[in-house]
């Protein structure tokens, strides 16, 4: 009885270190596409131009139009995702950036939408404009654009 009460105890120790293991990872981020609309003739863009875009370091495509980014919320764990790896920064990074470019009247950052949706009819309804979204999102009759 004792041999039986001791497996199960070791049983039931390793299956809660396993939970534990499996539990305590890290989830991967979403992953996301950049959007722009469809009358853009870019069908790829650098990521520093992307970088520089959203914070408003550059204000033109190559074709002279006007770039009008917009984020997601910083709630949003996609806008986390395309922070830290188009922006190369930390969301705090880029709110700290934002504060400093309004308390100098320089600038405003772009504006935040709520949803995926959100940011697909901006997109879709200004030329120029360039969001991103889930991967998953529906961006029909947008233009989806590779990152170099």
């Amino acid at each position: 009885m004792r041999v039986i009460s001791a497996i199960a105890v070791s049983s039931t120790l390793v299956l809660l270190a396993l939970c534990s293991l499996v539990f305590a990872q890290p989830r991967p981020l979403p992953v996301y596409v950049v959007i722009v609309h469809p009358a853009n003739p870019a069908v790829s863009v650098e990521r520093k131009f992307l970088e520089d875009a959203f914070l408003k370091k550059i204000t033109r495509w190559p074709d002279d139009q006007t770039i009008r980014p917009v984020d997601l919320p910083s709630s949003s764990p996609v806008r986390r995702r395309f922070t830290e790896e188009v922006l190369e920064r930390t969301l705090e990074s880029v709110k700290s950036y934002w504060q400093q470019r309004i308390f100098s009247g320089r600038d405003v950052p772009p504006p935040e939408l709520d949803t995926d949706d959100d940011v697909v009819s901006y997109v879709r309804k200004h030329d120029g404009a360039v969001g991103y979204v889930y991967a998953h999102a529906d961006v029909s009759g947008l233009k989806t654009m590779g990152i170099r």
